[in-house]
C-alpha cells in the first residue's frame, strides 16, 4: 500500500498524479484495431479465431448463440436463494430506471410555434457482460434490466464462455430474468466489434453498453460513430473520504472488497485524521488475512491501494474531484458542508452504513460507472441512455410570419438566401 501524509515531501507530486485521463496504451489500441478490422472483413470466422486465441474456447458459428431453452433451464435450476436475490435486485433496478426515464413534453416559443420532444427506446442495443475471474451476474441486472425497463425490444448480450464452451449457470439465470432477447457466448474486443459492425450470425446494434477490460473499452472507443456508446468503464475503483466519525473496520472492508476484483483495480482512502489513518492501515492488514481471493488481493494491495492524510477534508474533496472516482464513499460528520463540494464521482455512498457492495448488487442505480478519471466527462449508465430523443416543431401561419424576419436576418448574414425564401414564401401564399 502507498501511504502518504501531507507533511511528506512527495505529497504535492502524488496529489497532482491523481488527476488522471483515461487513455489506452498504444499496444492495446493496435491489437484492438486489428481485431476490429478482421471482424469487419471476415465476420464469424474472425470472431471465433479470437475466441479460441484469447479465451481458449473452440466454437462453431452455431454454438455462438445460447438457445433460449438453455436460459430457461438455468433459471429453473437456480436455487431459491439466488432467485430471490436476483429478483430483489431486478425490482430495485427496474423501479429506479422507470422513475428516471425521460417523458415527452411540449411548449410554445416566443413566436407562437409549438416545440417539444418525444422519446423512444432504441430498437436494438448490445450489452457486454464480463466473465474472466468471476461471473459478473450483477452486471446483467445493471445493464439488461435497465434496457428492458426502458422498453428496448431487442437486447443483445455478449459474455465470454469458459474453455469448455459454456457460460456460468447463475449468469444465464440472471439473463433470463432480466430480459435478454439474444445471448452470445463470446467476449473481448471481438464481441464489441461483432455487435457494432455485425457478422453473419450477429446483426449490428445501435448502441453498446457495459464494462470490460482495457481491450473491451478500447473497442468501444474505436466503434464510436458506427454505433452509439454509453461510456468507457474500465477496471473498477473506489475512493473513500472520511473524518474521525468513520469506523476504520468498515473502511478497511470496503478497500478489500474493491481489491478482490484483482488486476488493475484501485482503492484509495483520504482522511484528515491521523488516528483514523493508522487504524485503517491496521484493519486492512488484519482483515486481508481472512479472505479467500489472495491471488487477486495481493497485487492490488501492493500497487493499487493508496492511503492519504490530507490537511483538511476540504482538501480531500478537491483531490476527489481530481481523481473522479467510479465509487466514492463519503463518511463525515460534516456531510452538509462536504457533499456539495464533490462534482465528479460516478456514485456517492453516504455514511458508515452504505457499503459500495450494496450499490454493486442491489440498491437500484446501475453499477456501470465511469472509471479512470472519465467521471469528469461521463455519468454512469442511466435509463435515459436507452432512449432516443426526437424534437417536434409545429408552426401555423401566424407563428411562421413572426419567425420570418428573424430567419431572414440569419439567412442574410450566412449567405443562405434560399433558407430565408423558404420562410417568406409561406407568407405570400
Amino acid at each position: 500500500m502507498k501511504i502518504i501524509r501531507h507533511t511528506d515531501a512527495e505529497y504535492a507530486s502524488f496529489a497532482a498524479s491523481l488527476n488522471r485521463r483515461a487513455e489506452a496504451a498504444e499496444a492495446v489500441r493496435e491489437v484492438v484495431a486489428g481485431v476490429i478490422k478482421a471482424v469487419r472483413e471476415r465476420g464469424d470466422e474472425a470472431v471465433l479465431e479470437f475466441t479460441a486465441k484469447f479465451d481458449g474456447a473452440n466454437l462453431t458459428p452455431a454454438q455462438m448463440r445460447v438457445p433460449q431453452a438453455v436460459l430457461e433451464d438455468a433459471w429453473n435450476q437456480a436455487d431459491a436463494d439466488l432467485k430471490a436475490a436476483l429478483q430483489a435486485s431486478q425490482r430495485n433496478v427496474a423501479d429506479f430506471a422507470k422513475r428516471s426515464l425521460r417523458q415527452a413534453w411540449s411548449s410554445v416559443n416566443e413566436q407562437g410555434a409549438s416545440v417539444g420532444e418525444v422519446f423512444h427506446p432504441f430498437e436494438r442495443v448490445g450489452c457486454y457482460v464480463p466473465g474472466g475471474s468471476a461471473p459478473l451476474v450483477s452486471t446483467v441486472l445493471m445493464t439488461v434490466a435497465i434496457a428492458a425497463a426502458a422498453g428496448v425490444p431487442e437486447i443483445v448480450v455478449c459474455t465470454p464462455c469458459g474453455r469448455d464452451g459454456t457460460v456460468n449457470a447463475g449468469l444465464l439465470a440472471a439473463l433470463k430474468l432480466a430480459g435478454a432477447t439474444e445471448v452470445y457466448q463470446i467476449g473481448g474486443s471481438q464481441a464489441i466489434a461483432a455487435m457494432a459492425f455485425g457478422t453473419q450470425t450477429i446483426k449490428p446494434v445501435t448502441k453498446i453498453f457495459g464494462p470490460g477490460n482495457s481491450y473491451v473499452v478500447e473497442a468501444k472507443r474505436q466503434a464510436f460513430g458506427v454505433c452509439a456508446i454509453d461510456l468507457l468503464p474500465g477496471p473498477s475503483e473506489v475512493l473513500i473520504l472520511a473524518d474521525a466519525s468513520a469506523k476504520p473496520a468498515f473502511i478497511a472492508a470496503d478497500i478489500l472488497a474493491q481489491a478482490e476484483h484483482g488486476k488493475d483495480s484501485m482503492a484509495g482512502f483520504i482522511t484528515d485524521d491521523a488516528g483514523l489513518l493508522e487504524a485503517v492501515i491496521a484493519e486492512v492488514e488484519k482483515q486481508s488475512q481472512t479472505l479467500s481471493r489472495q491471488a487477486q488481493l495481493g497485487p492490488v494491495l501492493e500497487k493499487g491501494v493508496f492511503l492519504m492524510l490530507a490537511p483538511t477534508l476540504e482538501e480531500g474533496a478537491r483531490l476527489v474531484n481530481e481523481f473522479a472516482p467510479e465509487h466514492l464513499s463519503l463518511i463525515t460528520s460534516r456531510e452538509d458542508a462536504i457533499l456539495p463540494l464533490i462534482r465528479t464521482a460516478g456514485a456517492i455512498f453516504l455514511g458508515n452504513y452504505s457499503p459500495v457492495a450494496v450499490g454493486d448488487f442491489l440498491a437500484g442505480p446501475s453499477h456501470t460507472l465511469p472509471t479512470g478519471g472519465s467521471g469528469k466527462s461521463f455519468p454512469g449508465i442511466t435509463a435515459d441512455m436507452f432512449q432516443r430523443r426526437t424534437s417536434l416543431i409545429r408552426l401555423d401561419a401566424a407563428s411562421c410570419a413572426k419567425s420570418e424576419p428573424i430567419v431572414r436576418a440569419f439567412a442574410q448574414v450566412e449567405g443562405l438566401d434560399a433558407h430565408g425564401r423558404s420562410v417568406s414564401i409561406r407568407g405570400e401564399a
